[in-house]
């Protein structure tokens, strides 16, 4: 092994979510502390879980967490196992857009700043939007900057709870 190829190349916020029970794990909290686990690479630190109200025509509160994880895979790759963990964990493809599912794993943001191809958009694109992943990543995070507005996570969290003014 040469020297370089011993230090993980890049750095990503992962974004983990769940609302129905696992047959072995039982529910989405716990099966959320079994998919930290699992995530490819090696885990940096991951966010206390918390509950969320769901998105969609779910009824199930969500579980929902955040992992920083340390990689050499660029983001398709990383994705592409990402998506093989959800698998392992009995999650299926297809299905109506934000069901109730087993596992939910996003890349959020990633150190080499913004990525863009086909099926991946990296920082994810709702993530300004949703207190769910805000919350979490900047429990582990709160200093990265977004790469589209320079902004930090703990501002942009910031930003969903300050009071609007109405027009």
């Amino acid at each position: 092994m040469d020297e370089g190829s011993r230090f993980l190349k890049h750095l990503y916020a992962i974004g983990l979510g769940s609302n129905r029970r696992h047959h072995l794990f039982g529910s989405p909290r716990k099966l959320l502390a079994e998919a930290l686990r699992e995530l490819p690479g090696t885990l940096v630190v991951a966010s206390h879980i918390i509950t969320s109200r769901p998105i969609g025509p779910s009824q199930r509160d969500y579980a929902n967490a955040a992992a920083l994880v340390a990689a050499n895979h660029e983001p398709p790759d990383f994705l592409r196992k990402l998506k093989a963990v959800e698998r392992q964990f009995g999650r299926t493809c297809g299905g109506q857009r934000w069901s109730a599912r087993v596992l939910d794993l996003d890349i959020i943001l990633w150190s080499g700043g913004i990525w863009s191809g086909p099926g991946l958009l990296v920082p994810h694109p709702q993530m300004r939007q949703r207190r769910f992943v805000l919350g979490p990543v900047e429990q582990i995070a709160g200093g990265w900057r977004d790469p589209i507005t320079n902004l930090s996570i703990r501002h942009l969290r910031a930003r969903l709870d300050r009071p609007r003014a109405h027009d």
